[in-house]
């Protein structure tokens, strides 16, 4: 039997650099601009007293939401679509292109309160595009890897994507931010330093997004098992093979649920963990930077070490020790005092939400039959976004019930606990389906 390209370039290191540049260059719109510069310049500047009963930030978070939706909508049937017309990487490049542009052009969002709506316009349809453009890009983690090996590269990639956010958010903050304008002087005037951000982090995306699209070859339409059929028709091909799923493959979908719920908990350790180390452990906003550094660098570093772990062990063992370990750190945030006690303990968190990230993403793929990756991870998005108001939700009830930040850790650890428990009546993966595919082939 003779390998398709895509698969035997699997065993070259080129195309799992090239792949991994990927996330790094992502986290310009997940740091940049959803998480620390774009949104908080939209809130505090573009939308700050803002007229009416509703504020800035409640827009942003309908706005999200809304997203949000369109994404479950979205996500399952484009991935579907990508397997079958054998244009995963089309579709990757097309999709990361968008959210380039739509970067780009926040540019034009300037501070005064009538640019908020496009300001939200833009962050709500950039979110589509960045998560439909990771579910081809997820399903090629099989093509530049190996059963033997897909643990490390996709371990390596959530280390690419948390260390490529934290250089670009060094050299923004440093370039164009602190004082008046960063070290290049830029005019803070109308949010023009943070208009420059946008194209940086435009740019940034655009240049580390085209080694992927040019190291690893494209999936043959061949390869894939699904039907290529108009994109209504798609829905009905993808509700049959839910129900099929659910007739001959309940472990899958076992699994997608559990993932959603755990990985919200994973989610609202990074959301919250800069609100609860300010308002209850005495961080400022100036020390509570050196902290977030600390925090991806673990977060990429338990990655990689976890990769190893994933191929040698498999990635259900490595998911339950990491809820496991940050359940236990945790409990014991919720006791000790101070910014030691946080560095220590928050840190011990963030190390192993990295390797519970990405053996998450590896389960997924041990799980699927080869050439039904992207319809698998569209459904991983489908599921994610279905629970993502979780962590948020039960973070804000305790703390509003209790009176304190401090009791918000009990909200997450909860989502945390439950996924972990669903997780493990998911029976053992035994095998990587590949095998199973390629064993058939070559019998």
């Amino acid at each position: 039997m003779t390998s398709s390209p895509a698969v035997a370039d699997a065993t070259r290191r080129g195309p799992v650099i090239a792949w991994s540049l990927w996330d790094w260059g992502s986290a310009a719109f997940n740091a940049v601009i959803v998480t620390f510069v774009f949104s908080v310049y939209l809130t505090d500047a573009v939308g700050d007293d803002l007229a009416g009963p509703i504020s800035a930030s409640s827009w942003l978070g309908w706005s999200v939401g809304a997203a949000s939706l369109v994404i479950a909508v979205l996500a399952p049937v484009m991935g579907q679509r990508s397997d079958a017309s054998g244009h995963r990487k089309r579709s990757l490049a097309l999709l990361t292109l968008s959210v380039v542009v739509v970067t780009a052009l926040m540019f034009l969002v300037e501070e005064r309160h009538s640019h908020l709506w496009l300001g939200l316009v833009l962050i709500a349809v950039g979110t589509v595009l960045f998560e439909l453009a990771q579910v081809p890009y997820f399903a090629m983690l099989r093509q530049v890897s190996t059963p033997a090996t897909v643990g490390r590269v996709s371990g390596l990639g959530w280390a690419f994507g948390y260390l490529g956010g934290i250089v670009l958010l060094i050299i923004v903050y440093v370039g164009l931010i602190v004082g008046d304008g960063g070290v290049l002087g830029v005019s803070t005037d109308n949010g023009l330093n943070i208009r420059w951000v946008a194209v940086v982090a435009a740019l940034w995306f655009l240049a580390f997004s085209i080694p992927v699209l040019l190291a690893v070859p494209e999936l043959p339409a061949d390869a894939s098992p699904v039907p290529s059929v108009g994109f209504l028709e798609s829905y009905r091909v993808l509700f049959a093979d839910i129900r099929a799923m659910w007739r001959d493959d309940r472990h899958t979908l076992q699994f997608l649920i559990a993932s959603a719920l755990f990985r919200d908990g994973l989610a609202g350790v990074f959301t919250f963990g800069a609100v609860i180390a300010v308002s209850v452990y005495g961080f400022t906003d100036d020390t509570v930077i050196p902290f977030g550094i600390a925090a991806n660098v673990a977060a990429a570093g338990g990655a990689i070490a976890a990769g190893r772990l994933d191929d040698r062990l498999g990635p259900r063992r490595v998911i339950i020790v990491s809820l496991l370990s940050m359940l236990v750190a945790g409990l014991i945030l919720l006791f000790v005092q101070g910014m030691v006690g946080f560095w220590v303990f928050g840190l011990v968190l963030c190390l192993f939400v990295g390797p519970a990230q990405s053996a998450s993403r590896t389960y997924l793929v041990r799980l699927t039959p080869p050439g039904k990756e992207g319809q698998h991870f569209g459904l991983y998005a489908m599921t994610g976004r279905a629970a993502s108001f979780l962590a948020p939700t039960l973070f804000g009830l305790f703390a509003f019930v209790f009176g304190d930040d401090r009791w918000g850790i009990v909200g997450i650890m909860l989502v945390l606990l439950v996924g972990l428990l669903a997780l493990l009546r998911v029976p053992p993966l035994t095998r990587d389906r590949a095998l199973d595919a390629k064993d058939g082939l070559d019998g």
